[in-house]
C-alpha cells in the first residue's frame, strides 16, 4: 500500500457544460502538476442548473456528455485517476440520475455511483430543495481500488447517513469521498465537524471536493473543500469558496494503524431497540 497524493478540486459551475468542462480541464490539470494521481470534483460539475425546463434542456446521456468526455481524455493524458464527484446524466429511462464516475489513468471507467440520498429540505432562511422531483436515486454503495486504497463513495447530502459510510468501511474503504455542494447555511453549521467524524468513526481519510460561492442560477454554496486523515485531523483545506485545488498525501498504511489502535469496526455488535412496544428489530453492527 503506498502513499499518493490526492486532490480534491473547488469550482463554481454555472449553467453551461461546456464552460465548466473548460475550467474542469484547467484545475485538474493544475492539481495534476501538482504531483496528485487521484482527482476529485465536486458534485454537479457538469453544470448547476435551477430551473426545471433548462434543466432538462441541459442533460444528456452519459456517452454525449462534455464532461464525461472530458474526463476520460484527461485520465488517460495525465495517467490519473479523475473522479468526478458527480454530474448530471440522462439514463435510459429517461430520468436522471446524480452520478459520480470514476476514470482510471488508461481512460476506463472503473466505477460509477448514483447519489443514493435526495435533499429534500426546508430550511429555516427559506430556501427549500426537492431534488427527489429532478433526480433518481442510487440504490448501491459502490467501493473500488485506487493507488493501492479502496475508495467509498458517496455525494453531499449522503454525509448524513453514517450508516453507508460505515457499510462502505466494513467492506475495505479507508479513502471515502465527498464530493458535495452543500448550501451555505448548512455548510457553516455542518460541513467539517460532520467530514471529521465519518474519518474518526471509520479510520479512513475523507476527500470532500466542494462547490463555492454564487452560482448563475441563484444559489450559494459553501466552498471549503476538505481532505481529512483517519484521526480526523484536516490536513488540506480551501478556507473560502473560491475555485481552487487542494492537495495532500494519502497513506493507507496510516487508516489500518488508526482501526488497530480504535478497533471499533471490529467491537461492533448486533443488538436490538428496546422502544417499550412491540417487537423490536435487530440491528447490524458489524459484517457477519
Amino acid at each position: 500500500m503506498g502513499v499518493f497524493k490526492a486532490a480534491a478540486i473547488q469550482m463554481r459551475s454555472g449553467e453551461s457544460p461546456e464552460r465548466n468542462a473548460v475550467d474542469l480541464e484547467r484545475l485538474v490539470r493544475e492539481a495534476a502538476s501538482l504531483g496528485a494521481t487521484y482527482i476529485q470534483t465536486p458534485e454537479m460539475t457538469g453544470a448547476l442548473i435551477r430551473d426545471k425546463e433548462a434543466r432538462a434542456a441541459s442533460f444528456t446521456s452519459e456517452d454525449k456528455d462534455i464532461v464525461v468526455a472530458t474526463a476520460r481524455r484527461l485520465a488517460r493524458e495525465l495517467g490519473i485517476f479523475l473522479h468526478i464527484g458527480s454530474t448530471a446524466i440522462l439514463r435510459a429511462d429517461g430520468k436522471l440520475a446524480n452520478r459520480a464516475l470514476l476514470f482510471g489513468p488508461d481512460g476506463a471507467a472503473l466505477a460509477v455511483y448514483d447519489k443514493i440520498h435526495m435533499f429534500d429540505v426546508d430550511l429555516d432562511n427559506g430556501e427549500s430543495w426537492r431534488e427527489s422531483a429532478a433526480y433518481e436515486p442510487g440504490t448501491e454503495a459502490v467501493v473500488t481500488d485506487i493507488e493501492g486504497a479502496k475508495l467509498g463513495f458517496a455525494v453531499c447530502y449522503d454525509l448524513r447517513f453514517p450508516q453507508l459510510f460505515r457499510a462502505e468501511a466494513l467492506a475495505g474503504a479507508d479513502l471515502l469521498s465527498v464530493p458535495a455542494a452543500f448550501t451555505r447555511q448548512t455548510g457553516e453549521a455542518h460541513w467539517h465537524v460532520l467530514l471529521r467524524a465519518r474519518a474518526i468513526e471509520n479510520g479512513a481519510y475523507v476527500v470532500a471536493a466542494a462547490q463555492g460561492g454564487l452560482h448563475e442560477d441563484g444559489r450559494e454554496t459553501y466552498g471549503h473543500s476538505l481532505i481529512v486523515d483517519p484521526w480526523g485531523r484536516i490536513i488540506a483545506e480551501a478556507a473560502h469558496d473560491e475555485p481552487a485545488v487542494i492537495v495532500a498525501e494519502i497513506d493507507p498504511a496510516q487508516s489500518l494503524a488508526a482501526r488497530k489502535k480504535i478497533p471499533n469496526l471490529r467491537n461492533a455488535r448486533d443488538f436490538a431497540v428496546n422502544a417499550g412496544s412491540g417487537e423490536a428489530p435487530r440491528l447490524r453492527g458489524a459484517a457477519s
